[in-house]
């Protein structure tokens, strides 16, 4: 069987249409942009800012934003060409199955499990995190926190994590949710969307009056800069290259990097999209610039109210309502109001990742590349059922045994890898298709793609050592899986070896 085999945009474009046995198409480009800015606006927003900037970037951790909107705006281009003309699910799984090759395909989808599913825990922690401050820290260290984590209370006791429960609750909550039905995910996603988006610019406003210009500077965190002060107790030191200058605003592009994780979620949903050759290139690229603007605004505002070295410590939980009530003094209602509408805006966001993860599964499974079991649809509700229930223990067990700052980094370089495919991808189909219909073209090729893989590729090298290595071993598991499994289980691999080969007529 050849690793390399393709799948025809013919055999894509052949897939059933709605009715039995398939995904209904429920959603309009409005749905599609309030799904990406469900996905985008979340723990990238009110957690992974406040990380880049306390540990790395400082206050031009604006600049990182910046950075990272640049590589997303590349690679969001060439999705939006492959989503105009594919609108099947799978999102750079079923690109890279056309352009590349199953072998390809296969270590995309794989990496897409680390973007979603690891995106989804990630998001869970935050939420246990965010919901222990609403509740005025009843929850106990214990029981909302990895084994992986400990920390010094006030009167110098020391806790360790055991298994984080608030993180699992809300996976099983919205995996029930999208057990029921896509459009029911959908209009509760649009709810939230505006919940949070209005939440978002009432604390810029707001924050504004607050800055002070002292916090921003200097812009960049200086070498020489103090050590910060962890939870443990420990010093944190600025002095390593990816720690301070354009250095650490680098490694801040790649932490927050996974503030923009969510537009490529939208390609997922392609085959549940009503108009999906109009509405797909509108839902990414809207959400996209949508979210790149509130995300500059807000990190100014941010870093502005509290010094970055704050968010080592005090503020890493939690740190806008910190930022609020520590140095916007009146406005505690807001503080809470704040902690709610980032609780239901976390939620939005793990339904989006969890909804993206079963569509890649969905697809991978339809090509017998995964059991079986990951394409069986509800006979009520038309959803991938057993699917969504199988990534609720998986996803639950990196909530409930890892830290957020591990799973986070797992997530970007997941997605950047990702990214780098697709664009490759844009470039190839138009070489071997030059032709083909493109209701969405994306512009400058090559000169488009060949920037997105040089962002992209600059910020997985950003990224931590032992993160990198951690992914590398992922995808060694992955193909170990493909040899095991896929490659003999694949259909179009079974139809490519059915075909006679040239050899065989020779003999005859």
């Amino acid at each position: 069987m050849k690793l390399f085999v393709k799948k025809s945009l013919e055999q894509l474009m052949a897939t059933p249409e709605e009715g039995k046995g398939t995904l209904k198409r429920t959603l309009g480009a409005g749905n599609l942009i309030a799904l990406g800015i469900g996905a985008i606006i979340g723990a990238g927003l009110f957690v992974r800012t406040a990380a880049a900037a306390g540990a790395h970037a400082g206050s031009a951790v604006t600049i990182s934003f910046i950075i990272a909107a640049v590589g997303c705006a590349f690679a969001g281009l060439c999705y939006a060409e492959f989503a105009s003309i594919i609108p099947i699910a799978g999102s750079a799984y079923t690109y890279a199955y056309a352009t590349m090759g199953e072998i390809v395909a296969w270590i995309i989808g794989w990496a897409l499990i680390l973007e979603y599913a690891l995106g989804a825990a990630t998001v869970s922690i935050s939420w246990s995190e965010y919901a222990n401050k609403l509740l005025g820290g009843r929850i106990p260290f214990e029981w909302c926190h990895s084994p992986l984590e400990k920390a010094i209370d006030a009167s110098g006791v020391t806790h360790q994590g055991i298994i984080n429960l608030p993180a699992l609750f809300i996976l099983l909550l919205l995996s029930l949710l999208l057990i029921k039905g896509t459009q029911e995910s959908a209009t509760f996603n649009a709810v939230i969307v505006f919940i949070k988006v209005a939440i978002v610019l009432v604390f810029i406003a707001i924050g504004w009056h607050f800055i002070n210009p002292a916090h921003h500077t200097p812009y960049l965190i200086p070498e020489n800069a103090p050590p910060a002060l962890l939870p443990d107790g420990t010093q944190y030191s600025y002095k390593p290259f990816f720690n301070h200058g354009w250095g650490g605003v680098l490694t801040g592009a790649g932490i927050v990097f996974f503030a923009f994780i969510g537009f490529d979620a939208v390609s997922t949903a392609a085959q549940e999209a009503k108009n999906p050759k109009r509405d797909m290139p509108i839902g990414i690229l809207g959400s996209l610039v949508v979210c790149t603007i509130l995300y500059i605004l807000f990190s100014w505002v941010l870093t502005g109210v509290a010094p970055y070295q704050d968010f080592m410590k005090a503020g890493k939980e939690a740190s806008v309502a910190y930022a609020i009530s520590q140095y916007m003094h009146g406005y505690a209602w807001l503080s809470t109001l704040v902690t709610i509408a980032i609780l239901a805006g976390f939620s939005s966001v793990i339904l989006v990742m969890l909804l993206g993860q079963s569509r890649v599964f969905y697809t991978m499974s339809n090509d017998g590349l995964l059991p079986k079991v990951f394409s069986d649809l509800h006979p009520k509700f038309s959803t991938p059922y057993k699917s969504n229930m199988i990534l609720f223990v998986f996803v639950g067990l990196f909530a409930a045994f890892l830290p957020s700052s591990i799973a986070g980094d797992l997530t970007s370089i997941g997605t950047l890898f990702a990214f780098v495919l697709v664009c490759i991808g844009v470039m190839l189909l138009r070489k071997t298709n030059p032709t083909m219909p493109r209701p969405f073209k994306t512009p400058l090729v090559p000169l488009v793609p060949i920037l997105g893989i040089l962002i992209c590729a600059a910020m997985i090298v950003s990224l931590p050592t032992s993160t990198q290595l951690s992914a590398l071993a992922w995808m060694i598991i992955g193909l170990l899986i493909y040899f095991a499994y896929s490659r003999k289980n694949s259909k179009l691999g079974a139809a490519a070896d059915a075909l006679p080969r040239a050899s065989d007529f020779e003999k005859k």
